[in-house]
């Protein structure tokens, strides 16, 4: 939360001008023919059906997105969005403006940026050069239509006070299965940050089972049109639109923004990997199209781990925890992909120091940012839970599930490693549709081995929860599971201050009832230096 002081110091600051993205004047002057136009679409269609949203902030700036699409469900791939490449091939320019302000009054910035065709007329505006540690507003425009005014903020510097932060974290939106209310209720809280831990959309299609509403093309996307539908999909729901509009994004995505349960070029249906990088790659760049991230795809992947610095209060590293990851333990062997159970006599890769959850790469990277980080707390995003659920006996047999950490127990004890010697650190994710709050050590199996790092993971916003019996069985067979909840739906609220770090798990009333309430379901606090944490 940004203090009275900082707004007030912040906004004494700030200089009205005018910028264009980092593409440049020139690369625009081909575009400004449309100008003559100022709506080169049909004037009775609205472009905007997608909303607005902003992301990846830094202390001077952040990516603010929107998309053009008055016919966001299209079916011809030529027409992305509703819209004719060949008559529109080169992108469409519009408007934007950026306030100090929600009425949109004293406007800082204000021009022109390019709708790429490319990427299915969606923006991507890197705005930098603002002051730190306050909120702005912006919109869009086209023609006689405008966006919804959205509210974004820019982070304190790195190194100075920070009061505190004041964020939520979601995962696991199943379209079919419920409405987005939760969505809606974390809007209402007005955090500073959302960290959006994957399954923002879903690829499958529910076939044996009723479902209160239905998937786009009632069929599992497979190339970049099908993707693109989905994400359209989803970022038509009011609440979803609603939770972008109040506050900037982290996002990383889990498994079904691709294909369930997939590990790096491995698919769950054993496909042949090139075949199945082909379809990642589509679906990566539909992910891209529709969240304001800054890093563009590559010719076969998308780079979205990130790390930011709140002040001197707290660090934020964003993990991709799909991308890079060495292939499932005993992956097809024979005909099994995707998440399944094995044990380490019989599945000795299961144990293999040579396989990652991360990525070597992505290891070393996130090593050398807890190294250095001068942050009171560290805090990891990522995707799935890190606890060891599965079973240790006294002989060093492991018994595991390959999807999440379980299944990269090397991976996960040289990160731990890496946790020992960091100041506060707090590991947040999702992927499980259950709430839980675990320690986090490098012998699970002894109560009185020393707490590394506290765990917390959201249940999902719609997706059914695992059996309750379950998880009350872990509980019982795990001292350093605390707490897991399967039979609400919901997401974390989390408030950061330089003493404390308290978690509220945020429950709705029915996922089937558009106009659910919300409750605390439990809290927990942090205290600056105590390893664990106790309920409030």
């Amino acid at each position: 939360m940004l203090s009275r002081r900082r707004l007030l110091i912040a906004a004494g600051t700030i200089t009205a001008g005018f910028t264009l993205s980092s593409s440049g004047f020139a690369n625009f002057a081909p575009y400004y023919a449309h100008r003559a136009n100022r709506n080169p679409l049909a004037a009775s269609s609205d472009p905007f059906t997608l909303g607005v949203a902003s992301g990846s902030p830094r202390d001077d700036g952040f990516v603010l997105w929107t998309r053009l699409a008055p016919d966001p469900l299209s079916t011809d791939p030529q027409v992305p969005g509703g819209i004719a490449r060949h008559d529109h091939g080169a992108g469409i320019l519009i408007d934007y403006e950026i306030a100090t302000d929600p009425q949109m009054r004293r406007i800082v910035r204000q021009g022109s940026t390019l709708a790429e065709a490319d990427f299915a007329y969606a923006v991507h505006l890197d705005i930098g050069g603002l002051a730190p540690a306050r909120p702005y507003w912006y919109r869009f425009r086209l023609g006689d239509h405008e966006t919804a005014i959205g509210r974004a903020n820019t982070l304190p510097q790195a190194g100075r006070p920070a009061d505190s932060l004041r964020l939520g974290f979601t995962s696991c939106a199943n379209y079919e299965r419920g409405y987005f209310s939760a969505y809606r209720h974390l809007a209402d809280e007005q955090p500073d940050l959302v960290l959006m831990l994957g399954d923002y959309i879903y690829e499958q299609v529910e076939v044996n089972r009723p479902v209160l509403r239905r998937h786009s093309d009632h069929a599992v996307p497979a190339t970049l049109d099908g993707y693109r539908r989905r994400y359209a999909q989803y970022r038509q729901d009011s609440d979803l639109q609603r939770l972008h509009a109040t506050a900037p994004t982290l996002v990383t995505w889990d498994d079904h923004e691709v294909e369930n349960d997939y590990a790096g070029a491995w698919s769950e249906t054993l496909i042949d990997p090139d075949i199945f990088l082909q379809r990642r790659q589509a679906a990566y760049q539909a992910f891209y199209e529709h969240m304001p991230v800054r890093t563009r795809p590559g010719t076969m992947g998308l780079r979205i781990h990130d790390s930011v610095m709140i002040g001197d209060l707290a660090r934020i590293s964003l993990l991709d925890g799909r991308q890079y990851r060495s292939r499932g333990a005993c992956y097809g062997a024979p005909d099994r992909g995707g998440g399944h159970l094995v044990d380490s006599i019989t599945c000795p890769e299961l144990i293999d120091p040579a396989r990652s959850m991360l990525g070597f790469a992505q290891e070393k990277w996130l090593q050398g940012k807890l190294a250095t980080s001068p942050a009171r707390w560290n805090l990891l995003a990522q995707n799935v839970i890190m606890a060891q659920l599965g079973t240790e006996q006294a002989d060093g047999t492991l018994t595991a599930w390959t999807d999440a950490w379980d299944g990269y127990p090397a991976a996960r004890t040289r990160l731990l490693q890496q946790l020992a010697g960091t100041r506060n650190p707090v590991v947040f994710g999702g992927d499980i549709h259950s709430f839980w709050n675990n320690d986090l050590k490098l012998d699970f199996r002894a109560d009185r081995a020393p707490v590394i790092a506290t765990e917390f993971i959201t249940s999902s916003i719609t997706s059914d929860g695992p059996p309750q019996d379950n998880l009350d069985g872990k509980r019982a067979d795990h001292g350093h599971i605390h707490f897991a909840e399967s039979r609400q739906r919901g997401y974390a609220s989390v408030t950061i201050e330089a003493g404390r770090l308290t978690t509220d798990f945020r429950a709705v009333s029915d996922v089937t009832n558009r106009a659910a309430t919300i409750s605390t379901l439990k809290s927990f606090v942090i205290e600056d230096g105590v390893p664990g944490a106790l309920a409030a």
